[in-house]
């Protein structure tokens, strides 16, 4: 393969063209690697006349320039850069916030790998398969990239902006679209094995590549087998876990006082005064179990007997077990694949086409143990034998000493909780192309898709049996050897494999996608200017998509503890397009207008049932001299509603909020900054109008780091709008000292302004505005918008905070590429005659602001520079590679950079603002050698000075797995074969 980031400049206008001269070094014997000025295009096998079909546009046209700026990137920037994920790759690109990958997608939510470009969602850009829609792979439009086998991949191409008028909705923040290799004769096949210094993170991706041409070369095709395997990384595997997510869920467990019907002061002072203390013990405080059957405030750790190491500890004074280590960190991953295509030339002027992909992909992800988390709760009768005397004596004293009691605990005794989700992916898709009336050109297809998510939780705690347990008169031992019992840890953990097998199961849910495309193209020109011809495209199409989720009757009664329950939801959409777009060169080599042209485009697109819209695009391109590109265009861009936000029934999650004054936490809970500050009298009197009974508004804490989140869709929703501006410049002065030959520089300045956008309501942001923390409630009015998403039980706790999906305010955010090249011929400068040269490349992203407006009419909050889970907004980010290269050996080293970050608490809530990360850089070395013309090895280290893991004060496990290295230095070699 040959590969050229000057002539993608010159040709294509890329504005920050990364090819192998950025990240490589020669991809097989016989190719020079990364020559900074080749003679011919990036793709050598078309001629140079040939049309080229840009991504961004429906035309083809000989000059190939475009006006929106494209990230072009190579193959083999897959294989320098370690990874054997797509996701993980582009996300090192300053165009890119981290989403889902390795590091997500953790605790049944899919484990799937998903694109974010400039941090606007991930699914408010549009990923393409040769500039055709992939199959989604979840209800909210998310298209899996998990799905795409890299050995088909033979370059990708991003987008920045909007291009709904070129490829219909989604395509608001940009377009990536990955191009699959093109055809050849022969056999290739490549491996790559990888792991971490440590020995505990292997990573292993094989493929086999084979390509055939027949009836003299009229037909084509190629078929490419793949497999790729990753380990899982656990958080026992790094010390930096093993204090974090302290959990108020232990395994001694605890009693859960009830605030309207509390022990009585005198039996707690009695029960107390036996364990040698003597100042008073807060009624309201959750008690624990010691294996002696003595008791212990959790808040305080009085008395408390158990262990302090390992996975117990006591933190800031309170009884804790970090289940940090019990966290699958990095999430497993298995992927088989197959894909086909091929195309025939019946006559000259027209070619049928076929193609075909499956995949078969498990993502397996683990949370740690069970534990007694959300509603509805499960309770211990006062007949319980296994009640402790001392509990029993408290029990005796409450107002209603017969009525059972809430319990805490984490189940220890019972294997971690984890999910195996399995997706498989069929895609047919058949079509014609060909000329019409000589020069003008079509292209029409029909396609389906399918996508079936199997997801299998095991270990599952069913309530329903536990509580049957419990209610036991012999505690259990009659339905399983031995019986339930929770008090102590020595207790919990001596549970029977019989009990075990009794309390758990395997919990399943599918979840089934579907796709139906059918579209034509034609294009051509229409007549001729002195400039050049005017070139018009027409497209029609239509597509439908349709989903079903069918859980478990499990999941239904929200019968699985620590789970919020899933009810079956189905639903469909589809849409009926026309668009056109059509290119004007105006002026062509002449005194300052080397190249002049406009160009615009229109789409309308009637979905149903959210009705029709509208989308635009203009731009133009200026060529004062050739060495200099000046572009630009403004587009409105659409996205309208997916099945997920129109259908979504009641759909429950885990949202963490932290542990107070830390982080926010519930407002309500005595150790948070909203109860100890200026305004902590108003705000317990917001929180008594909760419900928050008054005998324990004033002990009252919030037992753990979580609640539920509650997403719920609504078919009242309307498609989103943005504004999309984007203006720069390229340029490749081709001066003529070999020194400076090999340079390039770009600059572009990309804005972006969404409207009637379209989300759920965080639930931090829901706290914080209920409870003033940024000012939203300065009356503390319990019919505040926000508060009235709020729901507690009778005894005040936090149950969840309603989350529906609505049309809310505004999303804006602007900034600017950098892209700076340089390489320099050694030969050309006197130091040799062989083929080496020294090459340097850096992209650079700086981002201007990030503003979000919550509500209409709401204050607008600029997020730029500030860390959130799998939202890092850095001020600047970095990509530098510098090397050596020739047609035999190539090495290099890559520096990665993320600029400083404010804690997202610095925004939502300044009076309480937590540490931020300091600025990130990594290191990676590289390099390959051609052993033979059609033999080539290498290798490489990444993150080589073994960078320690950062904290992210607003994540619920201390940092970002999704952004930051968590497995260290690491390594990988690889072999790549032609036959």
């Amino acid at each position: 393969m040959t590969i050229s980031f000057l002539t993608g400049l010159r040709l294509s206008g890329s504005a920050t063209a990364l090819i192998l001269a950025a990240f490589a070094a020669p991809a097989i014997a016989q190719t020079p690697a990364a020559d900074a000025t080749p003679p011919v295009a990036a793709e050598p096998e078309q001629p140079s006349t040939a049309d080229i079909v840009v991504t961004g546009s429906l035309i083809a046209r000989p000059n190939n320039v475009a006006v929106s700026p494209i990230v072009t990137v190579s193959d083999e920037l897959v294989q320098q850069s370690g990874q054997i994920t797509l996701e993980d790759s582009l996300n090192q690109l300053p165009g890119f916030t981290p989403s889902g990958n390795a590091g997500t997608g953790g605790q049944g939510a899919g484990g799937r790998a998903t694109l974010n470009l400039r941090g606007l969602g991930s699914n408010r850009n549009l990923v393409l398969l040769d500039g055709r829609r992939l199959p989604l792979s979840d209800i909210n439009g998310n298209v899996d990239i998990n799905i795409l086998p890299e050995s088909i991949i033979g370059s990708v191409d991003v987008i920045t902006g909007g291009a709904s008028a070129i490829y219909g909705s989604d395509a608001m923040s940009g377009v990536v679209n990955f191009k699959t290799d093109r055809y050849f004769d022969g056999v290739r096949a490549d491996i790559q094995q990888g792991d971490s210094f440590r020995g505990d993170y292997g990573k292993f991706n094989a493929s086999l590549a084979l390509g055939t041409k027949f009836a003299d070369d009229r037909g084509r095709l190629m078929l490419a087998l793949s497999y790729a395997k990753r380990d899982p990384l656990s958080g026992s595997q790094r010390s930096f876990f093993a204090d974090r997510v302290p959990s108020s869920f232990i395994g001694t467990g605890a009693f859960v006082p009830d605030a309207l019907n509390l022990p009585s002061q005198a039996a707690l002072a009695g029960v107390f005064a036996q364990y040698g203390v003597t100042s008073p013990i807060n009624r309201t405080l959750n008690l624990g179990f010691n294996n002696n059957g003595s008791l212990f405030t959790q808040t305080g750790a009085i008395n408390y007997q158990g262990p302090t190491t390992g996975a117990y500890a006591v933190i800031g004074g309170n009884v804790r077990m970090p289940v940090g280590p019990q966290l699958q960190v990095l999430n497993a991953f298995e992927r088989k694949s197959a894909f086909a295509k091929g195309e025939f030339d019946i006559t000259e002027a027209l070619t049928a086409y076929g193609q075909f992909l499956y995949v078969d992909s498990t993502v397996t992800t683990e949370s740690g143990g069970s534990l007694t988390q959300f509603a509805p709760f499960t309770t211990i009768p006062v007949t319980n034998p296994f009640i402790p005397s001392d509990l029993r004596t408290l029990l005796a004293s409450r107002t209603n000493p017969a009525a059972p009691f809430r319990w805490s605990a984490r189940y220890v005794g019972i294997a971690d909780k984890g999910w195996d989700e399995n997706y498989r992916v069929q895609q047919y898709l058949g079509g014609l192309k060909g000329t019409l009336a000589g020069s003008w050109k079509f292209d029409a297809f029909a396609s389906y898709d399918e996508t079936v998510h199997n997801q299998s939780m095991f270990n599952a705690v069913l309530k329903s049996r536990v509580q049957t347990l419990l209610n036991a008169a012999d505690g259990g031992a009659s339905l399983c050897a031995g019986g339930f019992n929770p008090f102590g840890i020595a207790n919990a953990t001596s549970l029977s494999q019989a009990c075990q097998d009794y309390m758990t199961s395997t919990v399943n849910s599918t979840e089934r996608l579907t796709q139906t495309q059918v579209q034509g193209q034609v294009n051509g020109p229409l007549f001729n200017l002195p400039a050049g011809p005017v070139q018009l495209a027409l497209l029609a199409g239509y597509r439908k998509n349709s989903y079903a989720f069918n859980p478990s009757a499990d999941l239904v009664s929200n019968n699985v503890e620590a789970v919020v329950g899933s009810a079956a939801a189905r639903g469909q959409i589809s849409v009926k397009e026309f668009a056109a777009q059509i290119d004007i060169p105006l002026l062509s080599e002449t005194p300052f207008f080397y190249e002049l042209g406009v160009g615009a485009a229109f789409r309308y697109s009637d979905y149903n049932p959210t009705g029709s819209v509208k989308s635009f695009e203009f731009d133009g391109r200026w060529q004062p001299v050739e060495s200099l590109l000046i572009r630009g265009s403004y587009q409105r861009a659409v996205r309208a509603p997916n099945i997920g936000e129109l259908f979504s029934p009641v759909t429950g999650s885990q949202l963490a909020i932290g542990t107070p004054p830390v982080a926010i936490g519930d407002p309500c809970d005595t150790r948070s900054t909203a109860r100890t500050g200026a305004n902590g009298a108003q705000v317990r009197g917001l929180c008594l109008a909760q419900g928050i009974p008054l005998a324990a508004i004033d002990a009252y804490q919030f037992a753990t780091t979580a609640t539920g989140g509650n997403i719920q869709g609504n078919s009242g929703l309307t498609p989103e709008k943005a504004n999309t501006f984007n203006v720069g410049f390229v340029y490749n002065p081709k001066f003529s000292s070999p020194w400076l030959s090999g340079f390039s520089f770009s600059v572009d300045y990309y804005n972006i302004k969404i409207r009637n956008v379209i989300s759920t309501i965080n639930g931090l942001t829901v706290l914080a505005k209920c409870y003033n923390l940024d000012g939203s409630n300065s009356s503390y009015s319990n019919s505040n918008e926000f508060c009235q998403l709020i729901q507690r039980d009778p005894t005040g706790q936090l149950v969840a905070i309603a989350q529906p999906y609505l049309n809310l305010g505004a999303l804006d955010t602007d900034g600017v590429d950098v892209q700076v090249n340089w390489s320099l011929k050694l030969a050309d400068a006197g130091m040799g005659n062989g083929s080496g040269k020294i090459y340097a490349s850096s992209a650079i992203g700086w981002l201007n602001h990030y503003k979000v407006q919550t509500l209409p009419g709401s204050a607008v909050q600029d997020f730029v520079g500030t860390s959130t889970p799998g939202r890092p907004l850095p001020k600047w980010k970095a990509l530098t590679t510098v090397g050596y290269s020739s047609d035999v050996f190539g090495a290099g080293l890559r520096w990665r950079y993320q600029g400083k970050l404010r804690d997202i608490s610095a925004i939502t809530t300044p009076a309480a603002e937590q540490v931020g990360v300091k600025p990130y850089n990594l290191f990676d070395i590289f390099s390959t050698v051609d052993i033979t013309e059609n033999f080539q090895l290498r290798g490489g280290i990444t993150n080589l000075f073994d960078k320690a893991i950062p904290f992210v004060a607003s994540s619920q496990n201390g940092t970002d797995a999704g952004t930051y290295d968590m497995v260290g230095r690491s390594f990988y070699v690889g072999a790549k074969f032609n036959f």
